[in-house]
């Protein structure tokens, strides 16, 4: 069978920053090939990702992931009945624990009075998009006869009410959802495998951690107080980053398949969350320390392939870290790199003629223009994107 995979490379130079930093505030590093290298962990980088969402997609295609599900599902019933707004929590409550099966309970910690949280919450993060909310609000003042919680509890006890509850949260799926999935510990049937696979960004070279010594003075203290008012240091470092992601288009149509309005296409769906993913994944920064170095960097080199096989990662070509240029700089040996490892590879294994596309900017890419069609931004989210429909389509 034929599958549909979005492989995404990309090239970033990122000057002095920390942005993903360990327990001790230290830039997180890994070893490869016998040399460390600086790295961005990809649960930073899918933060990022999904936070970049928020400016490309509508609310309604997003999801929330809290702890605080019951306090999320109680706004939105009192929103469509305020009337009810004594019991919201309590209906709220109930709702949830049906529908997925998880203990919800007040948690532990304290308000800022001392006083213990009257709200119940989840145990762990709870993954839900607003349409399942929205559902679960309907739901819940639907079968509680006026928002009386006992009615709501009788209700329950029906099955075929109990299996709407549950359906309620498993079906329309927001995009981040349907992308890097969801686990509910209590409930593994409500599980969503992720369509989306991200790596550790890596530094294409050898890269070591600077420290930098800072103070700050007291704007009130005079003449006779010299000396700073604070001191301290930030460790940092730069690189050039190899990233890499990979998108299951087929899985990501199931996910987003489920639950679809009558006489819409699922091939829809899934084109308009990959070519977002794209942007997101491409434009993304994580935010670690930027007021304190606003490394605003775009990647110098995109490369996309759309594989009907298997993912690939090119990290190989940099197994062995790429030498500083006589000129300085990593980026154009990087590219050189990968403008011969690429073709090899996919000789070797068989996988020629898949269409793939690179989004390059300056002199330094030029090596990578063989690899596929030249593309702007632009162009590359429209074309993946009538690609995508195209292949899905083919085969549906």
């Amino acid at each position: 069978m034929t599958r549909t995979i979005l492989d995404i490379h990309i090239l970033q130079n990122v000057p002095p920053s920390n942005m993903n930093r360990d327990d001790t505030g230290t830039p997180k590093s890994a070893y490869y090939g016998g040399v460390r290298r600086a790295r961005v962990s990809s649960q930073a980088w899918k933060r990022a990702t999904r936070s970049r969402f928020n400016e490309l997609l509508p609310p309604e295609e997003l999801g929330v992931r809290t702890k605080k599900v019951v306090e999320a599902l109680a706004e939105r019933i009192t929103a469509r009945d305020a009337s009810v707004a004594g019991t919201a929590l309590k209906l709220a409550e109930e709702t949830l624990r049906t529908a997925t099966g998880s203990s919800l309970e007040p948690p532990k910690r304290k308000n800022k009075d001392g006083e213990n949280t009257a709200v119940s919450e989840s145990k762990y993060l709870m993954f839900l998009s607003r349409r399942q909310l929205e559902a679960l609000a309907e739901l819940a003042l639907s079968a509680s006869d006026g928002g009386d919680v006992e009615s709501l509890k009788k209700s329950f006890k029906d099955k075929e009410q109990k299996a709407r509850a549950r359906s309620a949260v498993d079906t329309r799926h927001s995009v981040d959802i349907a992308l890097f999935g969801r686990m509910v510990a209590d409930s593994a049937d409500l599980n969503v495998d992720a369509a989306t696979q991200v790596a550790h960004a890596l530094s294409v070279h050898r890269s070591d951690i600077e420290s930098d010594y800072y103070t700050a003075v007291d704007d009130l203290s005079g003449a006779s107080e010299p000396g700073a008012g604070m001191i301290g240091t930030v460790d940092f470092n730069s690189a050039t980053l190899y990233r890499y992601a990979a998108v299951d288009v087929d899985e990501l149509r199931r996910n987003l398949g489920a639950g679809l309005k009558e006489g819409e296409s699922p091939s829809t769906p899934a084109s308009k969350a990959v070519t977002a993913f794209l942007e997101a994944f491409i434009t993304s920064l994580p935010t670690g320390k930027i007021n304190s170095f606003g490394n605003h960097a775009l990647p110098s080199a995109v490369i996309v392939t759309i594989r009907d096989r298997w993912p690939i990662s090119f990290v190989g070509a940099f197994e062995e870290p790429v030498p500083k240029s006589a000129q300085g700089g990593f980026l154009r040996e990087s590219c050189r790199r990968l403008a011969a490892y690429v073709p090899d590879l996919e000789r070797q294994y068989g996988l020629t003629d898949q269409p793939t596309w690179v989004f390059r900017v300056g002199e330094e890419t030029r090596t990578l223009a063989e690899l596929g069609t030249g593309v702007t931004l632009p162009a590359l989210l429209e074309q993946v994107g009538r690609t995508v429909v195209e292949r899905l389509e083919s085969v549906a």
